[in-house]
């Protein structure tokens, strides 16, 4: 059903240095945790070991109550669908790479994938629609439209688990207002995990996790730990220093930041 335990996992990428400190986390079936930290905290780190690009030092990882290690590579593929900030795409028609999530999936269910994450009319526009063929790594494509497709095919596979890793750091913003319009629907249902350095996105997060040093030192809701008034709300005021300025290049003056700042940086 997508239930996720992080139990008491400890992580080294090499010997006697570890990244992750006895982490322990417990996610229900749809809840949307959000990571906040500074570089270098565990945040991706965490995703990772989830995604098995790596397994525990120590500890374990449940899905449903099943060590990740107990289940196959391909298993995992089809549980879990992975969207990161540099796209990847192959060289073939937008419809077979939105394919690629679900290789039995018919043309009606690619285009309703499409719409889903707001592609769709980007598509349609394209010299030959769903059957324009792609170069190598999609670069005859804006990189917003890369991840759309992106998005496209994480969707299409129907996951119980999301996985969006920074995955609207670089697309332009009419391509994040349209993702950001989408992202409802999209994590509606699904365990997700979410590291994004957009306000919008980890505000509405049923918990948001601080990450420090590879231990997590804080979780909450977004105004829980702005009311806390610890390490996210450190952050937070941070990035408004940086970032709250009006159109005439003075500051807010309301110690607020405006609509849309983005939220403490999780990179």
């Amino acid at each position: 059903t997508g239930r996720v335990d992080f139990n008491h996992v400890n992580f080294n990428y090499v010997d006697d240095v570890p990244v992750l400190k006895d982490f322990d986390l417990h996610v229900q079936p749809g809840e949307t945790i959000a990571f906040v930290g500074q570089t270098g905290a565990g945040k991706t780190t965490v995703t990772a070991l989830l995604s098995r690009f790596y397994d525990v030092t120590d500890g374990a990882i449940e899905i449903d109550g099943v060590d990740v290690r107990k289940i196959t590579h391909l298993s995992m593929a089809r549980r879990m669908g992975l969207v990161l900030q540099e796209p990847f795409l192959f060289s073939g028609t937008v419809a077979e790479n939105i394919r690629y999530g679900r290789l039995e999936a018919t043309d009606e269910e690619i285009e309703e994938a499409a719409r889903t994450v707001g592609a769709h009319d980007f598509i349609s526009r394209l010299e030959q629609g769903y059957e324009t063929y792609l170069h190598e790594r999609g670069m005859n494509l804006s990189v917003g439209q890369r991840q759309l497709i992106s998005f496209a095919r994480a969707i299409i596979a129907q996951p119980r688990i999301l996985i969006l890793d920074e995955a609207t750091a670089n697309v332009d913003t009419q391509t994040e207002v349209i993702i950001q319009r989408a992202l409802k629907t999209l994590l509606g249902g699904r365990t997700s995990f979410v590291i994004a350095h957009r306000l919008s996105t980890i505000r509405n997060a049923d918990r948001i996790i601080v990450m420090e040093h590879g231990a997590m030192v804080e979780q909450g809701r977004h105004d829980e730990l702005l009311a806390l008034d610890g390490r996210y709300a450190s952050l937070y005021r941070m990035t408004y220093e940086q970032h709250a300025v009006t159109g005439n290049g003075k500051t807010s003056g309301n110690g607020r930041a405006p609509a849309g700042a983005p939220a403490p940086e999780p990179a």
